[in-house]
């Protein structure tokens, strides 16, 4: 029989069993725990995220939610549930775990012909100087007591061909790029502010995304 989750019409906070079920889910990884606790999931974890981006669709659009089961078929980690939720809206993501809410945008795993663009906007002296421009913006940007951290997967050396002096080979050893703010869990998370958090970091973020989409975009998939 396929269960039928209730979805809240309107935001009114993560549930106060959402940190709880994934200091357990951290604990006890395993189909018997996740069997009998399913119903807190659902009830203070997924119905709040489905709340959430709803609340979030009219500026950002609509989104979806990842599967809580992980793709073990690759992985020594043989454990099948995730420890976090979370949901993707274009490029900006959002997730709530036992480490409380959490906020990105950007680049997060891109295909050759997306790090080949990143690359040559960056070595262009115009475009690249303006990335460059944008995330020193955002990160004196603050949100909700905190400016967004620039993270992503670098390279520890620099890419073939680049000179040693290039005034920004910071910025070409990225193999990803995105940037994000994390709140430890507090009230405010089973509260509707929380999606306030959301939205400042989401916002804050644009400069970043808008460069992304203009430069980088969508990976070729002929």
């Amino acid at each position: 029989m396929t269960r039928q989750v209730q979805v809240v019409t309107g935001f009114t906070g993560f549930g106060e069993g959402a940190v709880e079920f994934y200091d357990g889910l951290l604990a006890d990884n395993s189909k018997a725990y996740w069997t009998d606790h399913r119903a807190v999931y659902e009830r203070d974890v997924l119905a709040p995220m489905q709340a959430l981006l709803a609340t979030l669709e009219p500026e950002f659009g609509s989104g979806k939610i990842f599967r809580p089961y992980r793709d073990v078929r690759f992985s020594k980690d043989k454990s099948p549930y995730k420890t976090a939720c979370g949901a993707s809206v274009g490029p900006f993501y959002v997730q709530v775990s036992a480490e409380g809410l959490l906020a990105a945008a950007g680049g997060y795993q891109w295909a050759p012909d997306q790090l080949t663009r990143y690359r040559t906007a960056v070595d262009d002296e115009r475009r690249g100087t303006d990335l460059a421009a944008r995330l020193d913006r955002i990160a004196m940007t603050d949100v909700h007591g905190a400016p967004l951290t620039v993270a992503g997967d670098r390279l520890a050396t620099r890419p073939r061909g680049v000179a040693p002096d290039h005034p920004r080979l910071d910025l070409l050893r990225f193999r990803s790029l995105y940037v994000h703010r994390g709140w430890t869990p507090d009230d405010t998370l089973h509260e509707p502010e929380a999606a306030q958090r959301v939205t400042a970091a989401w916002r804050a973020a644009r400069p970043l995304t808008d460069w992304l989409d203009d430069h980088v975009g969508p990976a070729d998939t002929r």
